[in-house]
């Protein structure tokens, strides 16, 4: 964008020059070590074959550009917001940061230029033709400081030849002409590589646009899913919490005696009611998860003591499905540092889990390790066993590795992702092993104190 218009940018215009600056500022760092090897070849062979005066002055214009420049980039790079007056600033030290680096590659081969008298210039027509390749590459990103470097260097591209022709008044036949229209294709050649770097470059910076405004919408429509689900789920969750409750009185007998054909539809209601309670209850701990709302209560609590709390309050659970759970204590118990009341939840899933997948009369064995400062809690069941291909099935939300309508008992899928996460946020693990008979064991990893 030209200079001139810079005042009558929108928001939208001063990201996408914010982005092309920064672009610019990250390749010119990115390319400092490359530069120096290119300076220091040429200035070797300046000073080695025409004059080491030449080699010394454009020595010190190097380091002085280059320290320019290096300040210039890291001042973009660092900017973290940008508004009219600071691009128009900007674009303005990169104009003069071009004229000067621009100016070293000019002097160094106009000077040897100079230095060998009116003969075909290889050497400095070549350092020219490299610099002016390299800028095409490398400043696309900003169209009016590359148009200020080219035109730069056509000048002195045609100022040598022209010079030569000046001074000896050679005839068009002459090879000093040839030179000269040979500049002029080679600056064609130029221009047409600068068009096609600019057009990828613009197509890339156009294909970031699209996916960042595919990111927002993404993010919007996140916003409001959460915020639908959360919504939703609050208000189901007191009405339902009430009915069960109800359903929960008439089925004890307090209200009067049941009769038989109203009983079994009252216990089909009581499951019912408590499973569709639990999945609002765990789509509004995934919600809290997701949003960095799940609060947590760190305290200093034994281990082994937590388990036995969890395991007693699954038991009426896996009663119902002729599941034993059969606790080993440890010798010593340990201390660790977690939410009780988010630790056992990871308990009550994995158990819970163990009882609902194992097969009618088997047992659930409960056990804790230690091993240096880390406590394990393992739990092994006897159910069908979990290959480590099925890993990210069983922690993804919303999947089951038996998701068929047949399977025994349903879930919702999102038990175990739930208890991953909280004990990443607790500074443990979760994961599972196959036994080598039936059955899979869980083990919950915690750091001691």
């Amino acid at each position: 964008m030209p200079f001139r218009k810079l005042t009558a940018m929108c928001d939208a215009d001063v990201d996408i020059l914010a982005q092309k600056l920064r672009d610019y500022s990250q390749l010119g760092i990115s390319l400092v070590w490359q530069r120096q090897v290119i300076f220091l070849a040429a200035l070797g062979l300046a000073a080695f074959y025409y004059d080491i005066v030449l080699a010394g002055v454009v020595l010190a214009m190097i380091l002085s550009s280059e320290l320019f420049d290096f300040y210039l980039f890291r001042r973009i790079l660092r900017c973290q917001t940008f508004d009219v007056r600071k691009v128009r600033q900007f674009h303005i030290l990169i104009a003069i940061s071009t004229l000067i680096s621009a100016s070293v590659i000019i002097t160094y081969a106009i000077w040897i230029a100079t230095l060998q008298g009116p003969i075909p210039h290889f050497m400095p027509l070549f350092f020219l033709f490299a610099a002016a390749l390299f800028a095409s590459m490398n400043n696309h990103q900003l169209p009016s400081a590359l148009f200020l470097r080219l035109a730069c260097y056509g000048l002195a591209f045609l100022f040598i030849p022209v010079r030569d022709i000046v001074i000896t008044g050679a005839p068009l036949h002459s090879e000093l002409w040839a030179q000269l229209f040979t500049s002029i294709f080679v600056l064609f050649f130029i221009v047409e590589c600068s068009r096609i770097y600019q057009h990828f470059y613009k197509s890339q910076l156009s294909q970031l646009r699209n996916l960042r405004n595919e990111h927002e919408k993404s993010k919007i429509a996140y916003k409001a899913k959460t915020e639908f689900l959360s919504t939703m789920s609050h208000e189901l969750r007191t009405p339902l919490t009430v009915i069960k409750g109800a359903v929960d009185i008439v089925a004890s007998g307090k209200v009067g005696e049941i009769p038989e054909k109203a009983e079994a539809l009252l216990q089909a209601a009581q499951r019912n009611s408590e499973r569709l309670l639990g999945l609002i209850n765990e789509i509004l701990d995934l919600q809290d998860i997701e949003t960095e709302a799940m609060l947590f209560d760190f305290q200093d609590i034994k281990l082994w003591h937590a388990v036995e709390d969890a395991i007693s309050n699954n038991n009426p659970y896996a009663a119902k499905l002729d599941v034993t759970f059969v606790a080993t204590p440890p010798r010593n118990d340990v201390v660790v540092s977690v939410d009780k009341k988010r630790l056992g939840q990871v308990f009550s899933n994995v158990l819970s889990n163990a009882a609902k997948y194992s097969p009618v009369g088997s047992n659930v064995f409960v056990s804790m390790e230690t091993d240096g400062d880390t406590a394990r809690v393992l739990f092994n069941d006897s159910g069908m066993g979990l290959s480590p291909d099925n890993y990210d099935t069983v922690f993804d939300p919303f999947t089951q590795v038996d998701s068929s309508d047949t399977r025994k008992i349903g879930g919702t899928g999102l038990g175990m992702n739930i208890s991953k996460r909280i004990m990443e946020t607790l500074g443990g693990e979760i994961a599972y092993s196959k036994n080598d008979g039936l059955g899979t064991t869980f083990i919950v990893e915690l750091p001691c104190i």
